[in-house]
């Protein structure tokens, strides 16, 4: 019953995940004329929503991505308790990065993953923003939004760990166990596959991609 229960979370977590945010707003702003898989960064997220559609367009797409991990969770909690969540959340990455509707060309997961992180690990949600934005600040990197990610996503990972082993507080998401970090790292490893794909395909960094 339970392997059932964790089928039903992952499966519901994925098709949340394909969800096509970015596909919508094409379509609301352009008609479906303008594909961003072929357009600025060649990326379908909400930062290359906001440089070819507009502000409110990018706004809209990363709220939806950063929705889409929250609610895997949160549903997968209701399938399959604590680790149901983690379940659901790593799947809703894996569907954004690779969804099936779209012969898997999805977005980077970034968004995503930090639904995941603001539902699973809220405590660390708005440090692992901080980070995130730091680093991609810093001048004169060559490929800033890869380095954040990096960077961010090792940060979390040290922090799961840490977490686990202290039993620390979490706000409202479930009790850190070593399923936290199993996940988490789960979920970086679905963001750089996808990256490594972008970097052999050609696809400029988010960042890097003039305005």
């Amino acid at each position: 019953m339970d392997l059932i229960r964790f089928f039903f979370a992952a499966a519901t977590g994925y098709l949340l995940g394909t969800l096509p945010s970015s596909d919508i707003a094409s379509g609301l702003v352009s008609g479906g004329s303008v594909d961003l898989r072929s357009a600025g960064s060649r990326n379908p997220g909400g930062m290359n929503a906001r440089r070819v559609f507009g502000r409110p367009a990018g706004i809209a797409v990363t709220a939806t991505d950063i929705g889409k991990g929250f609610l895997a969770c949160a549903g997968g909690r209701r399938l399959a308790g604590d680790t149901g969540a983690h379940v659901a959340g790593v799947a809703a990455v894996a569907g954004h990065c690779y969804p099936v509707w779209s012969r898997f060309r999805g977005g980077k997961g970034v968004a995503t993953s930090f639904g995941q992180c603001a539902y699973t690990f809220p405590v660390w949600a708005p440090i692992d923003f901080g980070i995130a934005m730091a680093v991609a600040s810093i001048p004169r990197l060559r490929r800033p939004a890869l380095v954040s990610v990096c960077v961010s996503s090792a940060a979390w990972l040290s922090a799961s760990a840490v977490w686990w082993r202290r039993g620390l507080p979490n706000l409202w998401g479930p009790r850190p166990t070593v399923a936290l970090l199993v996940a988490n790292g789960a979920t970086v490893l679905v963001i750089l596959s996808r990256g490594v794909t972008m970097l052999r395909h050609g696809e400029p960094d988010e960042l890097s991609v003039p305005r």
